[in-house]
């Protein structure tokens, strides 16, 4: 217990620390993956050929290539390539990108293949009369997204989107190799400088349990309350 302790040779600040980016990054590739997944959802959904057949590759290209090897490429690729557009402007040397942005970014966008898909089935999901009646009574289109579409989408979403936020939640693990102190690679540091492997890859091991466990049951409660919400909407028009 005094490995886990706060005291002058516990780890137990490290893998507090590493426990709040692991949720830190998990909610940052979340929002990243909101925001490129509604565009990508939009482009399926869309009687465009052309931007059906790029949320089709998208959705292709994420989901089938490795999210380690994803994060690599963006690891050294960006960094890369950010140095040459700095040498376009006069700055020397290697340019390194601050692994957390990285990390966000890559499994963001990896999160963004998936939640694109949960995005779609949701806008299926609606009936088209709701959004016909709505356009007949005078609503503009922005008025239709915002009390019809949205409320909607989000409730049928949230299922859904729990799983794709544990899995980002596990994708996090991956970050370790840029050099993040998140839980696994405070885990490792934590085993190689003790030898105390087991001990500490159990305790990363409970940690992510324990973080799971709790957002399971924050995406429950959130279900539970925009059903309360529709059912009650629902018996007052009734």
């Amino acid at each position: 217990m005094a490995l886990l302790g706060f005291g002058e040779n516990g780890w137990g600040p490290l893998i507090l620390h590493a426990a709040l980016m692991t949720l830190l990054l998990s909610f940052a590739a979340m929002v990243v993956g909101a925001v490129v997944g509604s565009g990508v959802s939009a482009a399926k959904l869309s009687p465009h050929r052309p931007l059906r057949w790029f949320g089709d590759g998208y959705s292709v290209i994420f989901r089938g290539i490795p999210e380690l090897l994803i994060i690599y490429l963006f690891y050294f690729g960006g960094s890369g390539i950010i140095t040459k557009i700095g040498g376009l402007f006069g700055a020397d040397g290697f340019i390194e990108v601050p692994p957390f942005l990285i990390g966000a970014l890559a499994i963001g966008l990896i999160s963004a293949s998936y939640q694109a898909e949960v995005y779609r089935a949701a806008r299926l999901a609606l009936a088209p009369g709701e959004v016909e009646a709505a356009m007949a009574i005078g609503m503009t289109r922005w008025r239709v997204l915002q009390r019809i579409i949205v409320p909607q989408m989000v409730r049928y979403a949230l299922p859904g989107l729990s799983n794709v936020w544990q899995m980002s939640l596990k994708d996090s693990a991956l970050v370790s190799v840029t050099g993040i102190i998140e839980l696994m690679r405070a885990s490792q540091v934590a085993a190689g400088s003790t030898r105390q492997y087991f001990t500490f890859y159990v305790i990363g091991g409970l940690c992510y349990l324990v973080l799971t466990v709790l957002s399971s049951h924050a995406f429950k409660r959130a279900e539970q309350r925009m059903n309360r919400a529709h059912r009650s909407r629902s018996a007052a028009q009734a």
